[in-house]
């Protein structure tokens, strides 16, 4: 990437760079980088499952209509990207500090109650006691076996996030504290772009029908002509011309 430039050669970029698409502005001080990314990307996508649906054919007799169907085809797979990455949108809200909180209480608990019949073993001998100690104890079994799964679950999910982070982002012991940032910066890269898209969806629709006003729409000579008898003198006196102003 930027090959002569002198932040050339560079094999990839930070994912938070794709927040920088909307600063660079065009000329007009309105159109940025991220709308010709968006055009790029919905001409290219469009074409592509334009020419995949086989149901809907495209016709040389309104080239118009092709083009922005084409374009239709490939803002919905842009613009559904937010959908998508919905789950990326509520884990950006998490804190992960919060969470493992949470669950260093639920094991403190555990550890809590087996104290507690520990206790209870030593200084009851009732019977009532020792069904207690049953119930907690067929509870306890149950417990800690759920807190080791979610302990678990804690520790692959935060290796996860470490490894798409340092992927997508470099290096994440050099980024600051919040191991969840990665998510953040999609989620409000998927706020501008659902922004963008919106954008460009009207910016097509002027642009579209700006072109049919300024070309004549195309007869379809499948269609039945509503009026024959209007045709057959204008295509007979088409043809009178035509043999008078080739006569010497």
């Amino acid at each position: 990437m930027n090959v002569g430039t002198n932040r050339g050669d560079a094999h990839a970029f930070k994912l938070d760079t794709l927040l920088k698409l909307a600063d660079v502005k065009g000329t007009d001080g309105k159109t940025t980088l991220l709308h010709f990314v968006v055009q790029e990307i919905i001409r290219t996508e469009g074409s592509r499952l334009s020419a995949s649906n086989q149901s809907t054919p495209r016709t040389l007799a309104n080239p118009l209509r092709d083009e922005l169907e084409c374009k239709k085809l490939g803002l919905q797979v842009v613009a559904g990207l937010g959908n998508e990455l919905s789950s990326v949108k509520k884990a950006a809200a998490m804190d992960s500090d919060v969470l493992s909180s949470y669950v260093a209480k639920l094991a403190g608990g555990i550890e809590k109650i087996t104290e507690v019949l520990r206790l209870n073993e030593e200084l009851n001998t009732r019977d009532d006691a020792w069904r207690f100690h049953d119930t907690m104890q067929k509870f306890l079994k149950k417990a800690d076996d759920e807190i080791l799964r979610v302990q678990a679950q804690e520790s692959v999910a935060l290796s996860l996030v470490k490894e798409i982070t340092e992927y997508f982002h470099g290096d994440s012991a050099k980024e600051e504290a919040h191991p969840f940032r990665i998510f953040m910066v999609v989620r409000d890269f998927l706020s501008v772009l659902t922004q963008v898209c919106r954008e460009v969806g009207r910016i097509n629709d002027r642009t579209i029908a700006s072109s049919v006003r300024h070309f004549p729409v195309p007869v379809n000579p499948m269609m039945p002509q509503l009026f024959p008898r209007i045709h057959a003198l204008r295509a007979g006196i088409s043809d009178d011309e035509s043999s008078v102003a080739s006569s010497p």
